[in-house]
Formats: C-alpha cells, structure tokens, sequence
C-alpha cells in the first residue's frame, strides 16, 4: 500500500502483494502492477482499512484487498473488474 496527499486529496494505492510486478491482460483492458505505485511495504488489513477509511480516492488491485473494500461498504461487487485473473476496483468520493 502507498498513500499518496495532493492539496485536500487522500489517494490509496492498495494490492495483494503476491500481484506486485505482474501484468493482466483481458481484451481492451490491461493493469501493471507496479511497485513504483502500489509501494514496497506490506500491511495487515487493520492498517489498509484505516487508510481506505480515509481515503478521496483508492486505487484497489487484488481479490483479497478488493474484497476487504466490498465487506467495508466502499466497493460494489458489481462494479469490480476482472482483468483476466486480477481483480480491480477504484473509488473516488464526491
């Protein structure tokens, strides 16, 4: 996870950290998950979920960590894509 702070914009970048370094790929729609963006360090999901708690805008990549922001009422699971095997959600509040 990284979080990013632009002016009043809370940005959390949030992955399963065994997709780090992968690229998938599904018609149109491609995502590689980098660690530039996703960040280095790992954290429990205590830690994710305070930072998601406070986020404007997340970026979600990973069935585990997009099923946390589902369970936390941030995500629709009819809105997740699946991009070949990986799954990926963002958000943005308004």
């Amino acid at each position: 996870m990284k979080i990013y702070r632009v002016e009043k914009e809370v940005l959390v970048a949030v992955c399963d950290s065994d997709l780090v370094g992968n690229t998938y790929s599904e018609g149109e729609f491609k995502i590689e998950v980098k660690e530039d963006f996703y960040g280095k360090e790992e954290f429990d999901a205590e830690d994710v979920k305070n930072a998601l708690k406070n986020a404007t805008i997340a970026n979600i990549t990973g069935e585990k960590a997009v099923k946390l922001a589902i369970e936390m009422g941030l995500i629709n699971k009819n809105n997740v894509l699946k991009i070949g095997s990986c799954w990926h959600a963002q958000m943005v509040t308004i």
